[in-house]
């Protein structure tokens, strides 16, 4: 199935359904996201940078809680904690209360790789958001926060 549909080709009863409009804003952010990593990340993807920021921002953890805290999956996150720690970018270490969990910690070195990927991920929201104007954008990221936490029925 391809993933890009012009506008042209899409049902008239589809095209304007919220459903179909965030599932094609969403393959046209992906593909942003995947062409800025490739050709600015170093070989990073977007997962890498989750799990550095969430290092960065609430200091050491265990793989299973950056997994639950970042969405991404257990063995997914594994993975990509033995990439950055190739690197030098992460340091594993055995948790003294319970010899079988991992505490994962960011490196300095991690943190200097997460604030130039930050400008990776500054540029592609540029990218995402370019046909709006700064109120539009302030506006779209409200709503979309909302869209998140619907209320309680």
């Amino acid at each position: 199935m391809p993933m890009d549909h012009p506008p042209s080709r899409t049902p008239a009863r589809v095209k304007d359904r919220p459903t179909w409009l965030i599932s094609r804003t969403f393959a046209r952010s992906s593909g942003l996201l995947a062409a800025g990593f490739e050709s600015h990340g170093r070989g990073l993807r977007s997962y890498h940078y989750r799990l550095l920021a969430a290092l960065e921002e609430w200091g050491p953890a265990s793989q299973a809680e950056l997994g639950r805290g970042t969405g991404i999956d257990r063995s997914d996150v594994t993975a990509a904690l033995t990439e950055l720690e190739s690197r030098g970018l992460v340091e594993r270490s055995v948790d003294p209360g319970h010899k079988r969990r991992n505490i994962v910690t960011i490196t300095p070195a991690g943190v200097a790789q997460l604030l130039e990927l930050d400008e990776v991920i500054d540029d592609i929201q540029q990218q995402v958001l370019e046909p709006l104007t700064a109120a539009q954008r302030r506006q779209f990221i409200a709503l979309m926060v909302k869209l998140l936490d619907p209320p309680k029925s």
